[in-house]
């Protein structure tokens, strides 16, 4: 019985009507406090993962992890797969040729890059395949001059399956007429959604029919590869380019989208860091909360302590107080953050539909819709730093308590 006094008269003081109402509000303002600290941060940080997973598997799924150049060109892309696949780390090799031009169809212009690929070999080394959401990738035959491009610019342009687009490349043709651009009809095959930025500027065409309208001497203009390790990439191009015989020059992920990923690892360290003070805050209120506590409950303490009640009952009392309004918001706030993460991205959804306004446009952001990604270690993390914050604040409370005096606190009673 004695062990367990503390826990007794602990939460009876957290459930007892106080003569003093506004102690009361502040106990529960610092419980809301804290659970609604605890909620926004997880859901804050599990919105932060989404964006960093979508980069990870929908933008760097698209794009290549690293490039390999061979100098004129890559002669034989095959021979030059199969030999740089035999690194460890690599997962796959496909051949690439971009270029650069304007597409117009019936008045309309826009710019695209259009990238030449074998519809066999890109299987293995992008999620193009899987997100083809009309037509399909194997519509893209050698001489066929076909095409597969984004909705966004799909959409842009106002074409359909089975529609001629006309493609301008800005290299310069000599005519009896003059200068002009060098043009060639396309004919749309395909279009793919990736819910991301690539969809409004990317199109892409058969390697060979590549290698004709950029007068390519090789087989393509250079070989990507797909690494198991993303970090790995650039080490890893490096150190193919440097043993690979013959001439050749590498590039990878992160300049071009090194900065992004960069800027969301910083972004979610520094917004978790500014949210975990709204849960300081509400451990600051715990603080006042047994402050005033103590200050209203002199008599009680005295009376326990001149029957028998040691110092070190009384500082447990008070910090069983502290604890159960911190646990009690931390527990809900946990509750909340994990069902708002889970549902943030089908809300959102609703939101944008009901009110037909949609709050991330593949037009500006990388990616069109909210995503939400949680992770269970940032649960644990928010948690467990919310606790210890929990039992920081109850400890000034408690010691003050402990040292109150019975004789003195009595004298005006």
């Amino acid at each position: 019985m004695k062990k367990s006094l503390p826990l007794i008269i602990g939460f009876r003081y957290l459930s007892a009507k106080r003569r003093n109402h506004f102690i009361s509000f502040i106990s529960a303002s610092s419980m809301v406090g804290m659970t609604l600290g605890v909620a926004v941060l997880i859901l804050v940080l599990s919105v932060m993962n989404g964006f960093d997973r979508e980069l990870r598997e929908r933008i760097l799924g698209m794009i290549p992890h690293g490039i390999i150049y061979e100098r004129g060109g890559v002669q034989d892309w095959r021979s030059l797969a199969k030999e740089v696949e035999q690194f460890p780390g690599v997962v796959a090799a496909a051949p690439l040729t971009r270029l650069q031009g304007m597409m117009a169809y019936q008045g309309r212009v826009q710019g695209a890059m259009v990238t030449g690929i074998d519809p066999e070999a890109e299987e293995r080394v992008s999620i193009l395949p899987n997100h083809i959401t009309d037509g399909e990738l194997s519509s893209l035959t050698s001489g066929g001059f076909n095409v597969v491009m984004g909705e966004i610019l799909a959409q842009r342009l106002n074409l359909m399956i089975g529609d001629k687009v006309t493609l301008m490349l800005p290299e310069a043709t000599l005519s009896p007429a003059g200068i002009l651009p060098r043009i060639k009809r396309l004919t749309v095959t395909g279009i793919f959604s990736v819910g991301a930025e690539l969809d409004a500027n990317l199109a892409v065409i058969h390697i060979e029919d590549a290698k004709k309208l950029a007068r390519l001497a090789g087989q393509a203009q250079a070989l990507r590869i797909k690494t198991e390790n993303l970090f790995t990439a650039p080490k890893l191009v490096w150190t193919i380019v440097s043993e690979v015989d013959g001439i050749y020059s590498g590039s990878d992920w992160t300049r071009t989208h090194g900065n992004l990923f960069q800027a969301i690892k910083m972004e979610k360290t520094m917004i978790g860091l500014l949210l975990l003070i709204i849960v300081a805050v509400a451990a600051f209120n715990i603080i006042s909360t047994l402050v005033m506590v103590v200050t209203d409950k002199q008599a009680d303490i005295a009376i326990l302590r001149t029957m028998g009640a040691t110092p070190r009952t009384i500082l447990q009392i008070f910090m069983v107080q502290g604890l159960a309004i911190g646990f009690v918001g931390v527990a809900l706030g946990t509750v909340l953050g994990i069902i708002a993460a889970l549902t943030v991205s089908d809300i959102i959804a609703w939101i944008e539909q009901l009110s037909g306004v949609q709050f991330l446009s593949g037009d500006v952001y990388f990616i069109s819709y909210l995503p939400s990604q949680l992770l269970w270690t940032d649960v644990a993390m928010i948690t467990s730093s919310a606790l210890v914050l929990s039992f920081l604040a109850t400890i000034y409370p408690a010691i003050r308590a402990s040292k109150i005096q019975p004789a003195e606190a009595l004298r005006y009673e």
